[in-house]
């Protein structure tokens, strides 16, 4: 993990040279005062071109934390969004009269940052039901079992697919640690990995449902060491790796998104997407929005899903790391999550199904008083916007269940996001690091899909990655 502060030289460094007087050039008092009445409000400018300390682009967790940790040092900062929200692929709503997460929705125990955060903002956690039934794949189809039952048929197998992950990922929060062990299994898929260990056709669906799940479509796309990192940065047992789904913030996902951008009445200007960053060695980056406005500032930081760089024109132009992310695409291709509102009293369900089917996992929610909240993740071939093959699709999984309503995101889609949670692919993690982590000139990069821990699909990721960007701004302005 990257330290939380920096050297109190690079500091002091940083105040004596830049300081909110420039925030205060480019927008007005005035506007000053308007837009910290409330973070995450758009300000009015004075003037066609601000000026700031650092531009920050993207409003989600790293973002957030690099606009609190360099506000905190005395240097002014804006966030510029592209939606017209905050969080990115963290989005909390209100559906069925509850609270959800269309977005990403679960913290850990294990994540060392994200629990500083919470205990900073006095924010706490409660978990989600206890499953009564786990579906897993038979050899006739889909079956109910009890979660001993299931654990007793999937943690072998899963323990001897991660068999190695604690010698080639001896120190998971340092990846790169044993590259010498990497280079034999960073160019394997997870359907290598099943491949490799001789499995019969029921064993191969018990597992192909998680893997196709995390990979946003066939096992194929997904790295073998990205799900391994997971596991042992959990704690290198199945059963510890399972606890990193369960635990939910009291006030939704953006509890502690919107604290941090209140921390120093940061200003976010939403609906601003970003066209064009020019770094012309001048020691003044311009960023360019589609509204034609622009930003000036020392420093540039950008705090986007990597699929979304290939969105934006970069001159100079990206380097060659960051280029073939963007490319590639490290939010994976296919990332459908669906709450389903079931009629009646339902038993809390659990569960996944064979690559292909058209649920891959479902996760059960609340039970209301005409029936029970549930979160389905699905295969490339559901139509979700069909109710009845999305009622056909349930009732695979609960036989007579009746859907009485469904809301899907389909984040492999989405405008800005231009792709679901972050996952490497195989060779990206040998292939792109360190060096997609590295300054671009006075740009630089943040965002959980370049993490070097908990990457990809949780908010840690994003908190460790924007703690090195701010030290990195710090060293660059000194």
């Amino acid at each position: 993990m990257h330290s939380h502060g920096a050297k109190s030289s690079i500091a002091n460094a940083a105040n004596s040279r830049f300081g909110r007087r420039s925030l205060l050039k480019g927008i007005g008092a005035g506007a000053l005062a308007a837009g910290l009445g409330a973070a995450g409000q758009g300000i009015a400018h004075a003037e066609e071109e601000a000026l700031f300390d650092v531009v920050i682009i993207g409003a989600g967790y790293a973002g957030a934390m690099v606009a609190r940790e360099l506000g905190a040092k005395g240097l002014s900062t804006v966030v510029l969004e592209a939606s017209d929200r905050v969080g990115g692929r963290i989005w909390t709503d209100t559906w069925a009269g509850e609270q959800i997460e269309v977005g990403g929705q679960w913290l850990a125990p294990q994540h060392q940052l994200v629990n500083k955060e919470l205990a900073r903002y006095n924010i706490t956690t409660y978990g989600d039901p206890i499953p009564d039934r786990v579906i897993v794949a038979g050899s006739t189809g889909l079956k109910a079992v009890s979660p001993d039952e299931a654990a007793k048929l999937v943690v072998p197998l899963w323990t001897e697919f991660y068999k190695g992950s604690e010698k080639y990922f001896e120190r998971p929060a340092e990846p790169l640690y044993r590259k010498d062990l990497l280079a034999a299994v960073d160019p394997l898929s997870l359907a290598d990995r099943i491949k490799q260990m001789g499995l019969s056709p029921t064993e191969v669906n018990l597992l192909t449902g998680e893997t196709s799940v995390y990979s946003g479509g066939p096992s194929t796309l997904g790295s073998l060491t990205g799900m391994a990192q997971w596991y042992q940065l959990a704690g290198g047992t199945y059963e510890a790796y399972t606890n990193t789904i369960g635990r939910r913030p009291v006030g939704g996902m953006t509890a502690i998104l919107n604290a941090m951008l209140r921390e120093n009445f940061t200003p976010v200007h939403k609906s601003s997407p970003v066209t064009r960053i020019s770094d012309p060695g001048t020691g003044k980056v311009t960023v360019y929005t589609a509204s034609g406005r622009r930003y000036k500032a020392p420093a540039v930081v950008v705090a986007t899903s990597t699929n979304a760089w290939k969105n934006i024109t970069f001159e100079p132009g990206l380097p060659k790391a960051h280029a073939q992310a963007t490319t590639q695409g490290i939010g994976v291709p296919h990332g459908t999550k669906m709450w389903l509102h079931i009629k009646g009293k339902i038993d809390a369900t659990t569960g996944t199904a064979p690559e292909g089917s058209p649920i891959l996992m479902m996760v059960p929610q609340k039970q209301l008083a005409d029936g029970r909240l549930m979160i389905a993740f699905t295969g490339p071939g559901l139509d979700v916007n069909n109710p009845v093959k999305v009622q056909e699709a349930v009732q695979q999984w609960i036989p007579g269940a009746q859907v009485l309503k469904s809301r899907a995101m389909a984040w492999g889609t989405e405008k800005w996001a231009a792709g679901a949670w972050g996952f490497r692919r195989p060779g990206q993690l040998t292939g792109l690091f360190p060096q997609i982590e590295q300054p671009h000139g006075r740009i630089l990069f943040a965002g959980a899909d370049i993490a070097q821990g908990w990457h990809g699909a949780f908010i840690e990721g994003a908190l460790e990655s924007g703690l090195r960007a701010s030290n990195q701004v710090l060293s660059l302005v000194k």
